[in-house]
């Protein structure tokens, strides 16, 4: 295996020096490749890092040949800057000082090093790499192959019951590449509306071309056919993956940005969703049990949802207890949470004695009863940072959640040519906020990255990027 992965990284090299576009691409395709990890003497590793590190290195060692850093320039002022930089800057020196509140441990250096400070060096170039207009398409390209093979293994599972985490068979869940099912969720969700965007601007290219009328004598009209047929095909592939995984929080939030993207697409789309809400309500009053249920999820009456009401619970009082403004530090949650974790908690089952019988009965206690593990995150997306970066940390990834939305709607509004490609980018922040209400969608790195991919793309398409560098220079 070892040296399989060092010729791997050897080809790497080689192909980031000859076409760094191409080197960009492959690493976005195999995102999920942090989880084949190896060690460089003492030092862990990851197959997924070792391509960030090499992607950067590379792009610096080009850019300083062709003296387009910004040391180069006398006048830093006249130099575009990066996209969101003023809070990428923020964001460095908040999760340093966080990973110095755990002591600078070696677990709070791993944390800075894979979710910050790795994916920011992959942003930096996908910025650079992506500002040309012909390299946009082979960023969605990546995204929809690595949804792909992750599908394939995931509806694989799913049929044989084979290749399946010894903790999840016979669960009726699967996982696809990864090791647990929301992990799955997670990852295909925002792909999958981010894809549904590109769809939709394939499909609008032809007719602003005048080209659909005879796509089979017109070169160009049948590119954009067979491209839009497949990436259909790979989006339904897709969703039968998320919806094998059961992942309902990955479902909730793809509902939630289907039912925004069609409210802003247009006015047929609007009228889909009003048509389909309609739907929707006149079958949940038809269906009692269908609504209380829904009800029970929403509202987190439900076995997760009490079990993450608890975690929420203890990790409040956590950083109640001099911890609000620092948090836990990086990676140092589940120590900070321990002395106010509860063992375990009575499952309120809809009963209407339940209390009584849980005072009362043992043998009604054994049954209502759910131990509890400490988790490594507290399971929702601001309490995630709050304890890991503390309430600066979290603020700031507020304002650049408001931020990325803001700059969503600003391009939306001024009539840009490509808007449901920066419709699919919105709802799929949107997903990854929804999902994050009861689940972890950044502190991995993968999802890392693909925030980060999510934020570069938005800003390069409102602002553009520095420096101005030839097109060969990436090639």
């Amino acid at each position: 295996m070892l040296t399989l992965m060092t010729w791997f990284i050897i080809c790497f090299i080689w192909l980031a020096w000859k076409r760094l576009d191409w080197a960009l691409v492959l690493a976005l395709a195999v995102l999920p490749a942090y989880q084949i990890r190896f060690h460089v003497g003492p030092l862990p590793s990851t197959l997924l890092e070792a391509m960030i590190l090499i992607l950067f290195l590379v792009w610096l060692i080009k850019a300083w040949r062709a003296r387009e850093l910004p040391l180069f320039h006398k006048h830093l002022k006249n130099v575009r800057q990066y996209p969101f930089h003023m809070e990428i800057i923020l964001l460095l020196i908040i999760a340093f000082i966080s990973a110095g509140v755990s002591g600078f441990s070696n677990a709070s250096l791993g944390v800075l090093k894979a979710y910050f400070i790795e994916p920011i060096m992959f942003y930096i170039v996908f910025v650079n790499v992506f500002k040309f207009k012909e390299n946009r398409q082979k960023i969605f390209m990546a995204l929809g192959v690595s949804a792909l093979a992750v599908s394939l293994v995931a509806i694989y599972q799913a049929i044989t019951g084979q290749l399946l985490p010894a903790d999840w068979v016979n669960s009726g869940r699967v996982t696809g590449v990864f090791a647990y099912p929301n992990a799955l969720g997670l990852y295909l969700a925002p792909i999958l509306i981010l894809l549904f965007g590109f769809l939709l601007s394939l499909r609008a290219e032809p007719a602003k071309q005048g080209e659909r009328s005879n796509p089979v004598d017109n070169r160009s009209g049948y590119f954009y056919g067979i491209a839009s047929l497949s990436l259909a095909l790979l989006l339904a592939m897709t969703v039968i993956a998320v919806f094998f995984a059961h992942s309902q929080g990955a479902m909730i939030g793809l509902a939630a940005a289907l039912l925004v993207f069609g409210i802003l697409y247009n006015l047929k789309t609007r009228l889909a969703v009003t048509l389909g809400v309609f739907a929707a309500v006149i079958v949940l009053i038809l269906n009692p049990t269908w609504l209380a249920q829904l009800q029970n999820k929403v509202l987190l009456r439900d076995l997760d949802g009490q079990i993450r009401r608890q975690q929420w619970t203890e990790t409040w009082q956590m950083l109640l207890d001099g911890r609000i403004i620092f948090g836990a530090g990086l990676a140092n949650y589940q120590k900070a949470v321990a002395p106010y974790h509860q063992s375990g908690i009575y499952v309120r089952n809809g009963d209407p004695e339940f209390d009584k019988w849980v005072r009362i009965s043992l043998e009604y206690q054994q049954q209502v009863w759910q131990p509890l593990e400490i988790y490594l995150y507290p399971h929702n997306i601001f309490l995630n940072f709050w304890s890991e970066l503390g309430l600066a940390g979290m603020l700031l990834f507020i304002l650049i959640i408001i931020k990325y939305l803001v700059f969503s709607i600003q391009y939306l509004v001024s009539g840009g040519k490509h808007k449901a490609t920066i419709l699919g980018l919105a709802c799929a922040m949107i997903v990854i906020i929804i999902h994050g209400l009861v689940d972890v969608p950044y502190f991995k790195n993968d999802l890392a990255v693909l925030f980060w991919v999510l934020i570069g793309m938005l800003g390069v398409y409102r602002v553009g990027v520095p420096p101005q560098i030839n097109k060969s220079f990436y090639k």
